[in-house]
């Protein structure tokens, strides 16, 4: 890509790799999740809380599938508002589906603001609203640095989150050798009430998926991005699953399920209920997440404004890009103001559930383009393809999902 556009504006690096976007992408999904709702999925699952993880995996596999070979065919900044089109070819949906990503990354990045103030008040006792307004803010300021030296700041961050999940699995390690015996309390029985809380589980486990569409929208700063996009999705979503599965059963079978569940820092806590040590290592690096979380969110959210101002659906002024850090400045502070908003105004269980209803929307509109273009026929110009049915599925299990997510966020609204 050329340095400078046709009009003569500066235009994005391309400066992303496979670590470095694998990284991006982990860091985004494991401080959006995991360190905030491990004790919010176990309020609502009980003991079945890593049955809530394993569905939410599994439906976050069909769109997952689904961004890997869209993005090797389409790789776009504003990434699914171009699938909408490219897909579906209706301008005005494409442009709605654009401002749900917008509205997708600046919530998320308000529950993770919100998560920070929780983790920050056992560090230090300030009004949550200041720790918010000082991390919403900083993450701006983050983010308009530069693209590379953002992912690379992220994924030093995340290779600690990472190691703070490992340590937690390493505490908990024990609690795994009592797993067979405890099989008939770990095992949902087939009633409804069991998998009712399972399923309520799984409405905000799918946030802590939430993370390969973010990565879709740095594509025009990723090298051979046809190849190294999707590989870095489906390595996300591996790495992902691996390290939830760990995690939520070490904390299910070691510390009272009554005791995670009310926690606001449930990590913390559950490291020193299983040491008996100050917890504050993790405390620490449940901050650096919920800040790289926040970070990458806000980043993502700032391209898909930058994407649709290039692309002509807003105002040319909203693609501006810096001369000197080549990111786009006024979408990253458009990004960071309205996230700063919504994170004084709702506390992160709400959040949570409004980015899986809108991310879930997102992906009914995702997996039908992939359907539609395949339908018609038109081959990948990529590198990756998908069976038919893999994006067939996750429009109708998906739209099932959205529509139960619905009904029990507005129930509890």
């Amino acid at each position: 890509m050329n340095e400078h556009s046709r009009a003569g504006q500066p235009t994005l690096k391309r400066s992303l790799n496979l670590p470095l976007l694998t990284l991006y992408g982990l860091g985004t999904t494991i401080g959006g999740g995991i360190y905030v709702l491990i004790g919010s999925v176990a309020g609502r699952a009980g003991m079945y809380a890593p049955f809530s993880f394993i569905l939410a995996a599994l439906l976050a596999t069909f769109t997952a599938l689904c961004f890997a070979e869209l993005s090797s065919r389409y790789p776009k900044s504003a990434g699914e508002a171009v699938y909408i089109r490219e897909g579906l070819n209706i301008k005005s949906l494409s442009i709605a589906v654009g401002f749900l990503v917008i509205g997708n990354g600046v919530i998320s990045s308000a529950a993770m603001a919100n998560g920070f103030a929780g983790y920050f008040q056992t560090v230090i006792d300030l009004p949550a609203w200041i720790s918010i307004i000082g991390i919403t803010l900083a993450i701006g300021i983050i983010a308009f640095w530069g693209i590379g030296e953002s992912v690379i700041a992220a994924a030093v961050i995340t290779v600690v989150e990472i190691g703070g999940l490992g340590l937690i699995i390493w505490v908990g390690w024990d609690g795994i050798a009592t797993v067979p015996e405890r099989a008939g309390s770990l095992v949902p029985p087939f009633e409804s009430v069991a998998w009712a809380g399972i399923l309520g589980g799984s409405f905000l486990a799918y946030f802590a998926f939430i993370g390969f569409e973010d990565m879709v929208n740095v594509a025009e700063e990723v090298k051979n991005v046809r190849r190294t996009l999707p590989a870095a999705i489906i390595l996300t979503l591996i790495l992902t699953v691996i390290l939830y599965a760990g995690v939520s059963l070490v904390t299910i079978v070691g510390m009272p399920i009554g005791q995670l569940a009310a926690s606001s820092a449930p990590l913390t806590d559950f490291y020193e209920y299983k040491t008996g040590q100050s917890g504050k290592i993790i405390t620490v690096i449940s901050i650096f997440a919920l800040l790289n979380g926040a970070l990458i969110q806000v980043i993502m959210a700032a391209r898909v404004l930058y994407g649709m101002g290039k692309q002509g659906w807003l105002p040319a002024w909203v693609s501006h890009v810096n001369k000197t850090t080549k990111t786009p400045d006024t979408a990253t502070g458009i990004a960071t103001l309205i996230a700063l908003a919504l994170a004084l105004s709702f506390a992160i269980e709400k959040l949570a559930q409004m980015t899986t209803f809108v991310i879930m929307l997102i992906s009914i509109l995702v997996n039908l383009s992939l359907w539609r273009l395949k339908q018609r026929g038109i081959a990948s110009s990529g590198t990756i393809t998908i069976p038919i049915w893999i994006p067939m599925t996750g429009v109708f299990v998906t739209l099932i999902f959205a529509a139960l997510v619905f009904q029990d966020l507005i129930k509890n609204f």
